[in-house]
Order: structure tokens, then sequence, then C-alpha cells
């Protein structure tokens, strides 16, 4: 019965969505291995609980200026706050979980 209440109280609990931005300059190779990089360490560590929005800047210069961003391809997390970025094709998923502050740096030993 206890098993049965907990099950319910957990799916009634609210998910929290990351919500990542990925600034990017066209269909580069680095921009696609960054967004590869992405969706694998978002699959093995947020458990469908994020969401991804890909930003072209050779489409949407603009929107550069809201995060401002200086160098591409760069991943913002929006939430949860506070606001974190890290530059580069994520390619180090230590770096990345450290930088979207996953896992602490600590106990990576850095």
């Amino acid at each position: 019965m206890n098993a049965r209440r907990k099950n319910a109280a957990d799916q009634a609990a609210p998910v929290e969505t990351w919500r990542l931005r990925l600034y990017v300059a066209g269909q580069t190779p680095k921009s696609l291995q960054a967004f590869a990089n992405l969706k694998r360490i978002c699959e093995d560590h947020l458990e469908r609980q994020y969401r991804i929005e890909v930003i072209d800047l050779l489409e949407t210069p603009q929107l550069a200026k809201d995060d401002q961003i200086l160098a591409i391809p760069t991943l913002v997390r929006k939430l949860p706050e506070p606001v974190r970025k890290i530059i580069g094709d994520l390619s180090n998923t230590e770096r990345v979980l450290v930088g979207l502050n996953l896992i602490s740096a600590a106990k990576t030993g850095a």
C-alpha cells in the first residue's frame, strides 16, 4: 500500500524541464558535432526532462545579443537557473556535465 502511494506521489510531482539553447552558425561539422554531443548527454543524464532549441545565427543573428554570444557553438542553459554557458563542440562530456552543474568539479578531481 505504501509503495502505491509513493508511486502516485512520484507521478503527480512536477518534472523539472531543462531548457537548453544551442547557438550555431549553419550546419558546419563543428555545429553538427555539438548538437550530436548535446543530444547524447541529455539522453544519458536528463531522462527526457529537457528541451533543446537550436538557434542558427546565420538565419537569426539578432538572437546572439539576447544571450551575449561571442563564440559558436555555444550552449546556454536557460533553466534551471542560474543561466550557464559552455563554448565548444561539447565533446568533453565531463566538462559539459560540470558546466551544466549535473556533477560537481570535486567529483571529477578537477
